[in-house]
C-alpha cells in the first residue's frame, strides 16, 4: 500500500533457475529375473500418491496405460518437477524407464551414490519411452526419481514409470490400503479417526480433502486445527520402506459450531479499513471522528521505521499543511476513545510499501518492541497490524521449513510479535495484511527453492503466520495488485472477479502443501481469523471488483451458492468479513464498499 494507493505490488517475476542436465545414459544389460519394480504408483492410477509435484495433476487422457497419467505445466522459473524417493539396495544395478509426451521432457534419478543419470527428449508428439540405468553406491539406500519439463515450454505428460532392480533390504512391496476407516470424535476444531492395521505397514499417512497432512505410527489419529461448521473428507494410506499404498475409502465429517478465539467483543462479521492518518493523497483527508460506524477495525496508516534495519518505528500524523482539516492530537486521541467506546478497534499499521522493516538483529527486534509499545501506549490503541511489503521479509537459501524458520528477519519478527502479545494480553488485537506473493504463492514456491534461483520472498510470510496462528486475530491478505496465483485446483487465477478471491481464501481455510510438498502442509486458519482484502474502488488499486462480485465471493464461501468455476473445499459461515484499502478511498467513491458489506451482513 503506497502513499498514492498504498497497495504497491511486489515484483512477482521469479528468477529463472537453470538446471544442469546430465547427458543421456546408454542402456546396459536387462535387470535380473528376481528384480522388481520398486517405484510406487508409476502409472499414476492412485493420483499423485507417492509423488511430490510443484505443478502436476493426473488426467484420464491422454494415457499410455491404465486410466491415468501425469500432466505437469512449467511456469516462470518452475520446470514442473515431480519427484519420488524410493528405497534401494547398495551396490546394485537399476533400470529406470517411463513414457512421456511433450517438448523437452526429462526422466532421471538423483542421489544414486555414483553418477546421477537422466534421459530426455526434445520433442515427443506421441508417447515415447525414455530409459537409463545406474548402479547405486556402496552406502546408498535411497534414490530420488524425477521427471520435469523445461522453462517456457508447454505442459508435458508422463506415465508408466518403473525402476526395476533389487528392492530395498527387507522392504518388499508397498502395503495394502487400510480398511475400516471411521470417525471416533468430532469437535468444532478436530476430528478423531481410526482404522484397521495393515500387515507390513510401519506408519500411516492421513489425507484431508486429498492433501497429505500428517503421519502416525499407530492406527488412530486426531486431526486438529480445523474450521468450525465445515465438512471434511479423510483418507488414510499405509506406508513402509518400499513406499505408500493407495488411499483407503473416504470418510466424511462435519465439525461442530465454534465460538472462535481472540478479542471477545470483535463482531461476528467485521469490516476492516485503513485510514490515511499520516499522509495525503487524492482520496482526501478523513478525520477519525468522521469514520462511519460500519468500520469495526480501523488501521492507522502508517507507522514507519527510521531506517529499514533500525526497528525503530515512528507514527507521525499528517500535518495540516498537507492535510487540510486534520484534527489536533487531542481531538485525535478523543476520537480513538470514542471509537473504542462504540466497540471499534483502532490499530497502528506498521509498514506499507514505503515502510520497509527488516529486523536483522536482536537489537532491531528489541527496538521494534519498545517503539511499537510507545505508539500503542501514547495513543491508547487496541493493537497492531503488520503490513510488511516489498523486501521486508525474505528467506535465506537454507531456510526451507516454514515450521522451523532460521532467517533472522523472520525469527526476530516472530519473537517481537509474541512479546507484544504477551505484554498486552488476550484482548490485544494482532492482524496481518500480506500480499498474495508472500502467502498463497507458497503453494508453488518457497524461498529460493530446491534448485535455487527463485525469489527468496516467495511464501516468506508463512512462517510468521504459522508461528502466531494462536495469537492472530485476523489475517486479511491483499487480494489486489497481484499476479496470477495457482490455486488448490492447480490452475492459475487472476484478479478481476469473484473466482480469484474465492480461490485465494479457500487456500487459507483449507491449508496447502508448501512448495508442493505433501509432507510439509500449511494448516488451515479458523474462518473467524480470515477477512478478504479488496480495493475499495478503481482508484485504490488494481484488482477492484464491483459489488456483485463481492456478493458472489461471500455467497460461495459462506453458503456454497453463487460459486463460479472454482470448487471450494468447504463452507465457512463464520468467515470474519472484509478488509479494504482504504476508508478514505471508499468515502471518495461514495461509500460503495461499506454499503456492500452492510447490505450483506446487516
Amino acid at each position: 500500500m503506497d502513499r498514492a494507493r498504498r497497495t504497491g505490488s511486489v515484483l512477482a517475476a521469479l528468477t529463472a533457475a537453470l538446471l544442469a542436465v546430465p547427458a543421456l545414459t546408454a542402456l546396459s544389460s536387462p535387470a535380473g529375473a528376481a528384480d522388481a519394480d520398486v517405484a510406487v504408483n508409476g502409472g499414476f492410477e492412485s493420483g499423485l500418491t507417492g509423488w511430490t509435484c510443484t505443478a502436476g495433476t493426473t488426467v484420464d487422457s491422454p494415457v499410455h496405460g491404465g486410466r491415468s497419467a501425469l500432466r505437469a505445466t512449467p511456469a516462470g522459473s518452475d520446470n514442473a518437477p515431480c519427484t519420488q524417493t524410493v528405497t534401494v539396495q547398495p551396490d546394485a544395478q537399476y533400470t529406470l524407464s517411463g513414457y512421456v509426451r511433450g517438448s523437452y521432457v526429462y526422466l532421471g534419478a538423483n542421489g544414486t551414490g555414483t553418477t546421477d543419470v537422466s534421459a530426455w527428449t526434445q520433442s515427443a508428439p506421441d508417447w515415447q519411452k525414455l530409459s537409463t540405468t545406474f548402479r547405486t553406491g556402496p552406502a546408498t539406500t535411497e534414490v530420488t526419481l524425477y521427471t520435469h519439463g523445461w522453462y517456457g515450454t508447454g505442459a508435458y505428460q508422463a506415465d508408466d514409470i518403473t525402476l526395476v532392480g533389487p528392492g530395498g533390504s527387507g522392504t518388499g512391496r508397498p502395503p495394502a490400503p487400510p480398511t475400516g476407516l471411521r470417525t471416533t470424535s468430532v469437535t468444532s476444531s478436530s476430528v478423531g479417526l481410526s482404522w484397521s492395521a495393515v500387515t507390513g505397514a510401519t506408519s500411516y499417512a492421513i489425507h484431508r480433502d486429498g492433501t497429505r497432512i500428517q503421519t502416525v505410527t499407530g492406527t488412530s489419529a486426531t486431526v486438529s486445527g480445523l474450521a468450525a461448521s465445515t465438512a471434511y473428507s479423510f483418507q488414510v494410506t499405509a506406508v513402509n520402506a518400499a513406499g505408500e499404498s493407495a488411499k483407503s475409502a473416504a470418510v466424511t465429517a462435519t465439525t461442530g459450531a465454534g465460538t472462535g478465539d481472540g478479542p471477545s467483543d470483535l463482531p461476528t462479521h467485521a469490516l476492516v479499513g485503513y485510514l490515511h492518518a499520516g499522509f495525503a493523497n487524492g482520496a482526501g483527508y478523513t478525520r477519525l471522528a468522521d469514520v462511519p460506524d460500519s468500520w469495526d477495525v480501523i488501521d492507522l496508516a502508517f507507522g514507519e521505521p527510521t531506517s529499514a534495519t533500525s526497528g525503530d518505528i515512528r507514527f507521525n500524523r499528517c500535518p495540516v499543511t498537507q492535510c487540510p482539516g486534520a484534527e489536533s492530537d487531542a481531538d485525535f486521541k478523543a476520537a480513538i476513545k470514542a471509537k473504542q467506546a462504540a466497540g471499534k478497534k483502532v490499530l497502528i499499521s506498521i509498514g506499507g510499501q514505503n515502510g520497509q522493516v527488516q529486523l536483522t538483529t536482536t537489537a532491531a527486534r528489541d527496538a521494534f518492541v519498545s517503539s511499537v509499545s510507545k505508539i500503542i501506549d501514547t495513543w491508547g490503541l487496541d493493537g497492531l497490524d503488520v503490513d510488511f511489503e516489498g523486501h521486508s521479509l525474505s528467506l535465506d537459501a537454507n531456510d526451507t521449513d516454514f515450521k522451523n524458520p532460521t532467517t533472522p528477519v523472520v525469527v526476530n519478527l516472530i519473537s517481537a510479535l509474541k512479546t507484544l502479545k504477551a505484554k498486552y494480553g488476550t484482548e490485544f488485537v494482532l492482524t496481518m495484511a500480506p500480499e498474495t506473493f508472500f502467502v498463497q504463492n507458497g503453494y508453488q514456491f518457497y524461498g529460493t527453492g530446491k534448485w535455487g534461483g527463485q525469489d527468496p520472498r516467495c511464501g516468506a510470510y508463512l512462517p510468521v503466520i504459522h508461528a502466531l496462528r494462536d495469537d492472530l486475530t485476523l489475517l486479511h491478505v491483499q487480494d489486489y495488485n497481484s499476479g496470477p496465483i495457482m490455486g488448490l485446483d492447480n490452475q492459475y487465477h487472476s484478479m478481476g472477479g469473484a473466482d480469484f478471491h474465492i480461490a485465494m481464501t479457500d487456500m487459507l481455510l483449507t491449508g496447502f502443501p508448501v512448495a508442493g510438498d505433501p509432507n510439509n502442509v500449511f494448516p488451515p486458519l479458523r474462518p473467524d481469523q480470515v477477512a478478504i482484502g479488496m480495493p475499495a474502488s478503481t482508484n485504490a488499486g488494481n484488482g477492484y471488483v464491483p459489488p456483485a462480485e463481492v456478493t458472489k465471493t461471500l455467497d460461495c464461501l459462506t453458503k456454497k451458492t453463487n460459486c463460479g468455476s472454482y470448487a471450494t473445499h468447504g463452507t465457512w459461515p463464520a468467515l470474519r468479513g472484509l478488509m479494504t484499502w482504504s476508508i478514505n478511498w471508499d468515502r471518495f467513491a461514495d461509500g460503495e464498499f461499506q454499503k456492500t458489506f452492510d447490505g450483506y451482513f446487516g
